[in-house]
């Protein structure tokens, strides 16, 4: 039994580091950085007061869905999408073993985790818009609901909104701080490094920062003890948009993410994997 399932376990990870998966991953972030292009559309058109859709992975998914070959398209974002959930779960599994402190490699480890499920929920909501469903939208107000529905769930959805908002605030300092040129192999070419660093300075503190207003929204929900107002970043960015000076506050967070789906290519491309 021990053999088989050493056996096992050396297969799948073969696999899984396969050239074939390695490359798959590629596809499957560059398909996040087109989900990032599309969110930051929306929600410029939030910031003008144009838009009806929901601007969030949803909503990016649907408007892809009504273009020509938008249905195609999806499918292939969903399966680099799950080639790239499956690159994070190695990494998660048997990654990470040049990191010398405990601390930073239990910490890569348990992002790439977090990264692997985030991939496979995107796999699911681009395959299933593909196939003509709605994505499931109203789905973290519902989970928000349930989680309220428990004992000390007004405190667990609290905690979860500030363990949110925290992990907003570290993506901004790490993206400040340029932490994310640790996991690429950035271009010789100064003036193309140049151009990395202050792309992916400006998307991922944009991410951030709207990874922190869901915080907000959470916490500000279990506070008033309604889940309604817990409905992600749809909400939070058009949130933004009805506060003074909102709308143009909007914009520079849209133009971020936007920023953070074009460090997405550079990423495809030089990012060890």
């Amino acid at each position: 039994m021990t053999s088989a399932a050493q056996s096992a376990n050396s297969n799948a990870k073969q696999a899984a580091r396969s050239r074939p998966v390695k490359i798959a991953a590629r596809v499957g972030i560059l398909a996040y950085g087109i989900t990032h292009l599309l969110i930051g559309g929306l929600a410029l058109q939030v910031a003008f007061g144009q838009g009806g859709e929901q601007a969030d992975q949803t909503g990016a998914f649907q408007a892809l869905a009504q273009q020509p070959y938008g249905p195609p398209l999806l499918w292939v974002l969903a399966i680099g999408f799950v080639a790239a959930a499956v690159w994070r779960a190695e990494l998660a599994i048997w990654g990470y073993g040049y990191v010398s402190v405990r601390s930073k490699y239990l910490r890569k480890k348990i992002v790439s985790g977090v990264k692997a499920v985030i991939f496979v929920a995107l796999a699911i909501l681009a395959g299933t818009t593909a196939a003509g469903g709605s994505g499931g939208g109203g789905g973290q107000q519902e989970a928000t609901a349930g989680v309220f529905g428990l004992p000390g769930g007004q405190f667990i959805v609290g905690l979860i909104g500030l363990v949110v908002l925290a992990v907003g605030v570290v993506k901004v300092v790490e993206g400040y701080q340029k932490k994310f040129l640790e996991e690429m192999d950035a271009p010789s070419d100064a003036r193309a490094r140049t151009v990395l660093e202050r792309v992916g300075q400006i998307g991922n503190v944009a991410k951030g920062v709207s990874i922190g207003l869901i915080g907000v929204l959470l916490v500000v929900a279990a506070i008033r003890f309604r889940p309604e107002e817990a409905t992600g970043l749809d909400a939070a960015l058009k949130g933004l948009a009805a506060q003074p000076y909102g709308p143009y506050l909007l914009i520079a967070v849209a133009l971020g993410l936007v920023s953070y789906g074009v460090f997405c290519f550079f990423d495809a491309r030089y990012h060890r994997v």
